[in-house]
């Protein structure tokens, strides 16, 4: 093996034990490039670099967006906002801004099934994870059922801590099943550690006023609704159904 074969495999050694793949990658093919352009060290230096940072970026949108266990990827761009409800159509294009997200601001998207509600709430989530947000998407039911078992391996002050450092939350099925005292009490205190600091998008398909049906409890009730109400965005999402118009215009 001659010398630059030598220095080749000893650069992919290197870069593959201290963790550079944009580097090993193209040094090679940057370095025929450079020298037909006659680029300097420095210049060649400077694309090999940030070849390696548009690497990383990458993977670490790809991961955020991985570790926030979206059930599926919806994108803003996929939306036909002209189907959506008068409110969101009004409102979206301050939410995608994502400034929300930095003031700390919840939003509740509540209104019947269908109008497309868990599709703008996925759709944010993964633009936040492309902003370098970390996000986490946990329904409702999935969420109390975590409390729960935290709370019986003793875990639930690592849950509670992991909660709270999200950028944003988003609890879907806001509404679709009741709980008991205890369920209530536990999801209460779990939402009540991001109120005023962190962002939480709720999805729900019960007005306000109907709340108290599924805690059981109108003091926790009221409590929890000025929570998560507070300087938060409300978006109006009854409509028409946002699937069915789909599915129509699927079947022609």
């Amino acid at each position: 093996m001659d010398t630059e074969n030598k220095i080749s495999e000893r650069i992919k050694e290197l870069t593959r034990e201290i963790g550079l793949p944009g580097i090993r990658s193209n040094f090679t093919a940057l370095a025929d490039s450079s020298h037909a352009n006659n680029s300097s060290y420095q210049e060649y230096l400077l694309q090999l670099l940030e070849m390696e940072y548009t690497s990383r970026l990458k993977n670490r949108k790809a991961s955020r967006i991985r570790q926030a266990e979206f059930p599926y990827k919806k994108y803003l761009e996929d939306l036909n906002r002209n189907d959506l409800p008068a409110d969101a159509t009004r409102k979206l294009p301050e939410l995608e801004k994502l400034e929300f997200i930095k003031n700390g601001r919840n939003i509740v998207f509540a209104g019947n099934p269908g109008t497309g509600k868990t599709h703008i709430a996925i759709g944010i989530g993964i633009k936040a994870c492309m902003t370098d947000y970390k996000v986490l998407f946990t329904t409702v039911p999935r969420l109390l059922t975590q409390i729960k078992e935290s709370r019986s391996d003793r875990t639930l002050r690592m849950l509670e801590n992991r909660f709270q450092k999200y950028d944003l939350v988003i609890c879907d099925e806001f509404g679709y099943i009741s709980f008991d005292k205890e369920g209530a009490e536990l999801l209460f205190s779990h939402l009540s550690l991001r109120a005023g600091m962190k962002s939480t998008i709720i999805t729900t398909n019960l007005p306000f006023n109907k709340w108290d049906e599924i805690f059981g409890d109108k003091v926790l009730t009221t409590a929890l609704v000025d929570r998560l109400t507070h300087k938060a965005y409300i978006v109006n999402m009854n409509g028409e159904s946002y699937r069915t118009k789909e599915t129509i215009e699927w079947n022609k």
